[in-house]
């Protein structure tokens, strides 16, 4: 039966359609280039075809549009691919073609193997977290984190196979800036419990923190607001800006890692409650979640209870991913979207792009029904540059990266590093972020 041959379709021969192939040109077409694709194996319908097309293979079939195709996207499983980046005209890229090719390397694999997180699939020494070091990445090793390569490498795609069908669209990309508030301890001092506050009160003591003593008691005895409360102030800046902000909340236990006060307090309701009446409320999930299925449908659950309404978003505590166990399990617990995509000590692009993707997992080979949205900045990340001047550099360049592309800027902060009630840097940095205009 004969392709169907629509204008503004893009169709793509190769002598093989497996589930990899499949997937990375529907990213790479449908979602970041906003365009149709379609594969054939048939010869005949390839040279039918009217509209745009283009060869994936080894060889050219004729003198066609034609990228020379690596094995990864053929293969199946795992295996220590041995990786030379090289540059294209100022970017970096990877799996490198003949001369015959229209682009000079594989960009299906390569952004395939960006992607896919495959590398993580290999052996490598954790962080004290279980976490993947950003520096053992492929793109920390060779200095390009701070890229959007995949988003470059798409629309220099788009540019060379305009060059040669004139009557293609331009891809409709836009820039969309998304402040993200981690809530891990609604108050600092506030509903702690007499034993946590006692406990507190003698570490300040013993550690000569006047100021922090001091502090706290302003507090508890109502003289000053509490510095965690920042919810009012950030609202109030989201409207002013017209910015969409996602709160992410711990409701956890309490443990060595996550130390909010107990979720059966009803001021923890009544806070979450009112944000979730301005804002999208979502699960920061607990640290001990990360290798407790149960744990995390049970998180989702109390939250739902919460809100009275869906909760599909998740990010994890300490941004731990465990690649595919986290994403499988995000799927069982019935989340449709995960913010985890980062590094907790390093600005960049971890899967190479700041375009949501759905993750693909490689053990089944099979995409999930789990949007991966891309985090560009995480305030942990910050802390390395030393002073606020460097920081927002880094902040700004990293941003005009992103709107080049127009892509999804998503950055991380924390009520914990926010404070309304005095002068605070990271607080400066972020009220500039949210209030910067394209």
């Amino acid at each position: 039966m004969p392709t169907k041959d629509f204008s503004d379709m893009v169709l793509v021969y190769t002598y093989k359609i497996t589930p990899r192939l499949r997937y990375i040109m529907k990213h790479i077409f449908k979602r970041m280039l906003h365009t149709d694709v379609d594969l054939t194996t048939r010869v005949e319908d390839f040279i039918a075809h009217s509209g745009p097309k283009m060869s994936y293979a080894k060889q050219p079939l004729q003198s066609e549009f034609f990228i020379r195709s690596n094995d990864l996207l053929f293969d199946d499983g795992i295996s220590d691919i041995e990786i030379k980046v090289s540059d294209w005209e100022g970017v970096p890229c990877f799996f490198p073609c003949t001369e015959k090719s229209v682009l000079p390397f594989d960009i299906f694999a390569a952004s395939f193997y960006l992607i896919s997180r495959y590398e993580e699939y290999l052996p490598h020494v954790k962080d004290e977290h279980g976490r993947y070091p950003s520096e053992e990445s492929l793109a920390g090793r060779n200095g390009f984190l701070e890229t959007p390569v995949v988003d470059i490498w798409a629309l220099r795609l788009w540019a060379a196979l305009q060059e040669r069908f004139p009557e293609m669209n331009a891809p409709k990309r836009s820039f969309r800036f998304t402040p993200i508030v981690d809530v891990p301890v609604l108050f600092r001092y506030r509903k702690k419990g007499i034993l946590r506050t006692l406990g507190g009160t003698f570490v300040d003591l013993s550690k000569f923190r006047f100021r922090e003593f001091f502090r706290r008691y302003a507090v508890l005895l109502g003289i000053k607001p509490d510095p965690n409360n920042v919810f009012d102030e950030l609202t109030a800046l989201h409207k002013r800006n017209n910015v969409e902000a996602l709160y992410f909340f711990l409701l956890a236990d309490y443990s060595h890692y996550d130390k909010n006060i107990s979720v059966y307090k009803p001021v923890v309701k009544t806070l979450v409650k009112s944000v979730a009446d301005y804002s999208i409320v979502s699960l920061l999930a607990s640290y001990r979640s990360f290798s407790d299925l149960d744990l995390l449908k049970k998180e989702r659950r109390r939250l739902i209870n919460f809100i009275n309404r869906p909760v599909k978003r998740v990010r994890h505590r300490f941004n731990r991913i465990q690649i595919p166990e986290t994403y499988r399990a995000v799927v069982e617990a019935e989340f449709n979207e995960d913010y985890t995509m980062g590094y907790s000590d390093r600005v960049g692009f971890r899967a190479g792009t700041c375009t949501p993707f759905y993750f693909y997992d490689i053990s089944f080979e099979e995409q999930l029904p789990v949007l991966i949205n891309p985090v560009a900045v995480i305030y942990s990340a910050l802390y390395q540059y030393q002073n606020i001047k460097r920081a927002r550099e880094k902040m700004k360049s990293i941003r005009k990266e992103i709107s080049e592309v127009g892509g999804d800027f998503n950055i991380v902060f924390s009520n914990e590093v926010l404070n309304f009630t005095e002068y605070n840097s990271m607080t400066s940095l972020y009220q500039e972020m949210v209030s910067e205009t394209e």
